[in-house]
């Protein structure tokens, strides 16, 4: 074998090296510094809810999270190192964490993880704490009650209890809406920590109806409950991060917007039948 030969193979098999393990080799010096440092560290950390499903549920039985919101962290993982969302999620390329309305703000600022993917709404306020991609769903507030209740419009919850997720913004949106339609309504609201406890409290009547997101509240509907035709605050989900990781917000902003103009969050939304 000529020298030259020798030397062209040699330089094949050091990419081809390059291209396996659990990650992608990326070139650091077109890769933005935070970018960069998840890539060193082998691994995508992104805080999801472990109790929405279809948005993100984790399995009991196998410990893994499910649902569109965690496909959409494995196509960016995908994106980051230079993979397919399969293999990225084959190479275990991304470490959930469970968050709540009440600790993916706190987790997302102190660094334990790089992104929020958790039905987490798009504010103005919220702006100007996070970086916020492309809006990747679009949903409003709905009202889950039991059948047996008597409640069939958002004007039988006067004097009712609703009760709310802590720190979302469902009970503030639901005082605008009522104050901007004139609707005479005064219920008293009640914090809970986590869904399957509002659930678990609508379903006891210790509290009259259970307020969040429509898509959210379509995962717990039942024979003995229904969300009522009321739906207010439009609002609109985003992939959090950061506000000093800029080259990380602009590679997310970038592949949800790719997916959207493509198709792709669409047919993830069909895949999950999330109304």
């Amino acid at each position: 074998m000529n020298k030259k030969r020798f030397l062209a193979l040699a330089a094949a098999a050091m990419m081809a090296a390059s291209l396996v393990g659990s990650t992608v080799s990326v070139s650091a010096a077109d890769t933005p510094e935070d970018v960069q440092k998840i890539i060193d560290a082998g691994v995508l950390k992104v805080g999801c809810k472990a109790d929405v499903p279809k948005f993100s549920l984790q399995n009991t039985k196998t410990g893994e999270y499910e649902g569109f919101e965690d496909d959409l962290a494995y196509e960016i993982a995908g994106d980051i190192f230079g993979c397919t969302a399969d293999e990225a999620k084959e190479k275990d390329l991304v470490e959930f964490q469970s968050v709540t309305a009440k600790t993916r703000g706190p987790l997302l600022e102190n660094g334990e993880i790089d992104l929020v993917i958790a039905t987490f709404t798009i504010t103005d306020e919220r702006k100007e704490t996070y970086n916020f991609s492309t809006p990747y769903f679009t949903d409003a507030v709905g009202l889950l009650v039991n059948n047996d209740s008597g409640i069939n419009s958002i004007e039988d919850l006067d004097g009712k209890i609703i009760g709310v997720a802590q720190s979302s913004t469902t009970k503030d949106s639901f005082n605008e809406y009522v104050k901007e339609n004139n609707i005479d309504v005064k219920p008293e609201f009640q914090e809970f920590d986590g869904y399957p406890a509002l659930a678990q409290a609508l379903a006891t009547n210790q509290i009259d109806c259970f307020s969040v997101d429509r898509a959210i509240l379509s995962g717990y509907v039942n024979d003995g409950n229904k969300i009522l035709d009321d739906r207010f605050a439009e609002q609109e989900y985003g992939v959090a991060s950061a506000k000093e990781n800029t080259g990380l917000a602009d590679v997310v902003d970038k592949k949800v917007t790719a997916m959207l103009d493509d198709g792709t969050i669409d047919k993830m939304i069909e895949k999950w039948e999330i109304q």
